[in-house]
């Protein structure tokens, strides 16, 4: 009969072996997001969405900063197979530092969020040029990390397309709204998802894979626009999705993600890159389309 100890190693699970690389790190947390806890779900998110928050600063600091404790950074770090939560940081600075892009806003960001928080004066032409300051950095990091193949391919998927579904709700319905105006005015046959009397889900279900759902979505995602691409994934319709998180439910969802980082002011968000995003992505249809047709 084998001894206990021995029955024990047998079944002892492997301990996993921590990600050598910032990418590899990234892949494992979209791995295993489903799984974490709501807790460790938020820890992710700063992984995977604002890396040079938790890589330049101390528990301590980012701890005050996130609302999140140090001791939940450690076990979520203990759980990707890290020693340690310093271990993990160092891989996300190691990645950061290889794509200076990246760094500089994030260092950029952290300069101005300093210089508004030592600021005393809240008069109007202080805070317009305060936010004027933070859309620029939002647009130049649009402009640095959305590739002109990107556009292109999100583009030839609405011209494609049967019929464009656009939806969002809460903070991004302005942006659903300006997309479906635009890209009906460009003559796309557009179906804006509003959701008036509640009957955005039923505005969906027709839907067909042959269509294509443009998806507005930040963080917390709303019920109703999860609800609208949840039916039309299942009714095997492609979604294009602009969203401020890669583990947004709806990203997950769908063919193509674009990430957008807002500028936030006093705890104000901005919808600026977003917007230019969705302008970028009607112009560049307009000029395709009509380049299509020979014009």
């Amino acid at each position: 009969m084998k001894s206990g100890t021995a029955e024990t190693a047998k079944i002892a699970p492997k301990k996993m072996s921590p990600p050598q690389t910032s990418a590899d790190l990234k892949a494992q947390v979209m791995a295993m997001h489903n799984s974490f806890s709501k807790r460790m779900k938020q820890i992710a998110s700063y992984v995977l969405d604002r890396p040079e928050e938790l890589a330049f600063e101390t528990l301590a600091v980012f701890s005050e900063r996130s609302g999140v404790q140090p001791s939940a950074i450690v076990r979520f770090a203990k759980a990707l197979g890290y020693s340690g939560a310093s271990q993990m940081q160092k891989v996300i600075r190691d990645g950061l530092l290889a794509s200076n892009m990246t760094l500089g806003y994030g260092e950029r960001v952290r300069q101005f969020n300093k210089k508004v928080g030592q600021a005393s004066s809240t008069g109007g032409a202080d805070i317009l040029a305060e936010y004027v300051d933070a859309d620029s950095l939002s647009l130049q990091n649009l402009k640095e990390t959305t590739s002109a193949d990107d556009v292109s391919a999100a583009v030839a998927r609405i011209i494609a397309a049967d019929t464009l579904y656009i939806v969002g709700f809460r903070r991004a319905f302005p942006v659903a709204a300006y997309l479906a105006y635009s890209f009906q005015k460009m003559g796309k046959p557009t179906i804006f998802i509003e959701g008036v009397g509640g009957f955005s889900q039923s505005q969906t279900r027709t839907i067909r894979p042959v269509d294509i759902m443009l998806a507005v979505s930040y963080q917390p995602s709303a019920e109703e626009t999860l609800a609208c691409a949840e039916i039309a994934h299942q009714n095997g319709a492609p979604i294009i999705s602009i969203t401020d998180s890669i583990v947004n439910p709806i990203a997950r969802m769908s063919v193509q993600a674009f990430q957008v980082r807002e500028s936030e002011v006093r705890a104000f968000r901005s919808l600026t890159a977003s917007l230019c995003l969705g302008q970028t992505l009607v112009v560049g249809y307009a000029f395709a389309s009509a380049e299509a047709d020979g014009l």
